[in-house]
């Protein structure tokens, strides 16, 4: 948590700092970064205190916009007490006329954790019916109950358009949990599944977030399959970050998710698709899109030329054998 802050207060220092003017996006962002587009406007979500929010008309230069929550979710303290809004990891999807926005409130390096949700009918600040309303807990973890952290999640829907959940770091790994129509409940009766893992030390107390360091799953579908990123290593340490993404993939979404040597990503599998260089110390925790005809993949990576200062990243995808690929940090 203490990287967390530091960071997120430079960030929001500096960002703001020339909130009218809009600036290239790695000038403006934080950790964690996801995306939308409503019209001709991109909308792009981060980590930071309330929800980092920008806009952008052209996919290169982003605007600071006002945060998702001016205090605290209500229900926030109940989970962890004295929470101070530095909110995760958010997710947005757009369902039915509304704009679903997930998020993460969460203690640092525990299982204190839960993954909240708030609508909108609208992105755009100006509209008269820009307003968010916050549906509370989708899902809650316990230390000593639960072998699964409820942070960084993601929403995807099966090609039956069944709505599903994946989240999860650490542990026990990356959990997929089917949820009802509404986007804001857990199905009856409940449907789990490991999607990914790593090897833990089976030595470690529950409480321990572990040694198997995997977070922050995105499922894209391409063509026949499912593709799932991943994130392996330590984020949030700047220069000694160890970040990396890799992807498996499936033609089921529920899995099993298999790396290009047919390794199971719950297994410990997984294809190396961007990791950091001595120009930038780790990068993760994607999301991948189809904009304009194109597919991208948004990242955060730590700045070994800014003291490794934590700057979002976008690359264009290409595909070979059915892989995606991306080009290396510059």
């Amino acid at each position: 948590m203490n990287f967390l802050k530091y960071f997120s207060i430079i960030f929001l220092v500096n960002g703001f700092a020339f909130a009218q003017e809009a600036k290239p996006i790695d000038v403006q962002f934080s950790h964690d970064p996801v995306a939308i587009k409503q019209g001709n406007t991109y909308y792009m979500f981060t980590t930071g205190k309330g929800i980092g929010v920008y806009s952008s008309t052209d996919f290169k230069n982003w605007k600071p916009e006002k945060s998702v929550f001016d205090v605290k979710p209500t229900w926030a303290d109940q989970v962890v007490p004295n929470y101070d809004n530095h909110i995760w990891a958010p997710d947005i999807v757009f369902h039915n006329g509304l704009y679903y926005l997930y998020y993460s409130v969460s203690a640092f390096a525990k299982n204190t954790s839960a993954i909240g949700v708030t609508v909108n009918k609208t992105l755009d600040p100006k509209s008269k019916d820009f307003k968010w309303i916050d549906k509370g807990i989708v899902i809650q973890s316990y230390p000593n109950r639960d072998m699964w952290n409820a942070i960084d999640p993601q929403i995807i829907f099966d090609d039956n358009k069944v709505p599903y959940m994946a989240f999860g770091s650490f542990w026990d790994g990356l959990k997929m949990v089917k949820l009802n129509p509404d986007l804001i409940s857990i199905a009856q009766p409940q449907e789990w599944h490991t999607i990914a893992k790593r090897e833990r030390s089976f030595k470690l107390d529950d409480t321990d977030p572990g040694d198997a360091a995997i977070e922050a799953p995105f499922i894209f579908k391409k063509g026949k399959y499912y593709y799932q990123f991943a994130s392996w290593d330590l984020c949030c340490r700047a220069e000694k970050s160890t970040y990396k993404v890799v992807v498996g993939r499936s033609e089921k979404l529920t899995g099993p998710y298999v790396d290009d040597k047919g390794i199971p990503m719950n297994e410990g599998g997984g294809k190396l698709v961007i990791e950091g260089n001595k120009n930038w110390f780790g990068a993760g925790h994607n999301s991948t899109y189809t904009f304009d005809g194109k597919d991208y993949m948004i990242f955060h990576a730590y700045d070994g030329k800014n003291k490794g200062f934590p700057v979002g990243k976008i690359k264009e995808i290409t595909w070979q054998n059915d892989w995606p690929t991306v080009t290396p940090l510059d």
